[in-house]
């Protein structure tokens, strides 16, 4: 089953674009690293999504609904500054997510929050950033959505932190095998945790698939200056210096010059290589039913 799905998403603010022709489908039971730069429409997609924006054109789709209404029952959204009432504490937060959800898990989120050492009688503005981090995606796993749409949680924490929040969320997805939508900027530490690549550039999906199929079809190809490698591939990026030759590539098929060797590549280095070339793009073409759009 689709988790998520857009056709022709576009979304306009006054003269800009913050989203132009997105197309997306992503499988249920992912966990999907949403990067890109600044501005690229990481937090406009995600708010499209959780139903607190409204397409300008095409539409987007959530378990085969539109993000409105009752589907709301089956979403998650912790937005980039984790908003928590900071006079309340921890266990009344839990109270307040138990009234305001139907098929809160209570007894589930005080255990979470006590195996990671944060106290419910503890005020949320006393916490960590890691403490108040984790407070806000144990409320949102314990709503048991089937997606839960995170921007930033990594945001200003420190490494053990990052660490920490990332480990227990990977828990929960183990426990529940709800579909993770995350937004980072820390791409290092989403190569661990998810195994879906969206990457957005000026409004559109620049790359998206599979992350172990994206990096087994990318090589960092070396040799010497002035001659190219034979084979089938088609260059992302390049860096020359008197001696050497460096090509960041998308084969189709083997290198065949011996001079040349193809070094495998980490997902921030894919990532960055296309982030240099934003006019480069990589993603599977419509796939969609035809459907009328969907407000």
């Amino acid at each position: 089953m689709i988790a998520l799905e857009a056709a022709g998403l576009g979304k306009r603010y006054r003269d800009t674009w913050g989203l132009r022709e997105v197309f997306l489908s992503i499988p249920r039971g992912r966990v999907v690293a949403l990067v890109g730069p600044n501005g690229a429409g990481k937090s406009t997609l995600m708010r499209v999504a959780v139903g607190l924006s409204r397409p300008t054109t095409g539409h987007l789709l959530v378990f085969g609904q539109a993000p409105y209404g009752e589907t709301l029952e089956r979403v998650a959204y912790v937005a980039q500054d984790k908003p928590l009432y900071d006079e309340f504490t921890v266990g009344e937060m839990i109270r307040v997510g138990e009234r305001l959800n139907p098929r809160f898990d209570a007894k589930g989120a005080i255990r979470r929050l006590n195996d990671l050492n944060v106290p419910g009688r503890a005020r949320v503005h006393t916490l960590s950033g890691g403490q108040r981090a984790q407070v806000a995606i144990t409320l949102a796993v314990a709503k048991r959505a089937d997606l839960i749409v995170l921007d930033e949680p990594l945001a200003s924490l420190d490494p053990l932190a990052r660490h920490e929040v990332m480990q227990g969320l990977m828990m929960a997805v183990a426990d529940t095998g709800m579909t993770v939508l995350l937004s980072s900027h820390v791409i290092a530490e989403l190569e661990e945790v998810c195994d879906h690549l969206v990457l957005l550039s000026r409004g559109r999906v620049q790359v998206a698939g599979d992350i172990e199929e994206i990096l087994q079809a990318h090589r960092l190809l070396v040799g010497p200056a002035g001659t190219v490698p034979g084979g089938s591939y088609e260059v992302i990026g390049e860096h020359h210096t008197e001696r050497q030759t460096s090509l960041l590539a998308r084969l189709s098929g083997p290198i065949h010059d011996p001079r040349w060797t193809a070094r495998e590549l980490s997902l921030q280095d894919v990532v960055l290589g296309y982030m240099r070339s934003p006019d480069v793009t990589l993603y599977p073409p419509p796939v969609l039913a035809e459907r009328g759009d969907v407000a």
